[in-house]
């Protein structure tokens, strides 16, 4: 049983000297049937955030969520989603204002409840500050954004 190989040459026509090399082997017809049985399955890199999607409305593990939305130009605004209701938004809000010297309010959202929203990219001092006055464990805040 021999097995053959071959180099084959492929250039670009839109970049001139610019080349690769494939080699390969032909298999003889007992490995190729083996080959055609191995189909390799697809993927899915989303898969474990659907399943947590999914597995959210049994309250399994409540995120904080924390984004970053482009205004015009320059500006931006972080909100804050997902705090727990027994906390008071505005007293959060208050000490957050004040620790990042930027403005801020509190928006009611019909899907979302309450949600703060901060003038500036203020994701990472946000999750600091949760995490240090200790709102929020580390592992529950999910930062979102460029």
């Amino acid at each position: 049983m021999s097995l053959s190989c071959y180099v084959k040459e492929i250039s670009c026509l839109n970049c001139p000297g610019f080349s690769i090399l494939l080699s390969f082997r032909l298999l003889p017809k007992r490995f190729m049937s083996d080959l055609e049985v191995q189909v390799p399955t697809a993927f899915d890199p989303f898969a474990d955030a659907n399943a947590e999607d999914a597995g959210a409305g049994a309250g399994t593990k409540e995120y904080v969520h924390i984004r970053v939305q482009q205004r015009n130009g320059r500006k931006s605004l972080t909100t804050v989603q997902g705090l727990k209701k027994e906390y008071s938004y505005t007293k959060i809000l208050k000490d957050l204002k004040k620790e990042f010297c930027c403005n801020g309010t509190v928006v009611q959202d019909s899907e979302l409840g309450q949600v703060i929203q901060l003038q500036g990219d203020q994701r990472k001092n946000v999750s600091t500050f949760l995490v240090q006055a200790g709102l929020v464990k580390k592992d529950n805040i999910k930062i979102h954004g460029f």
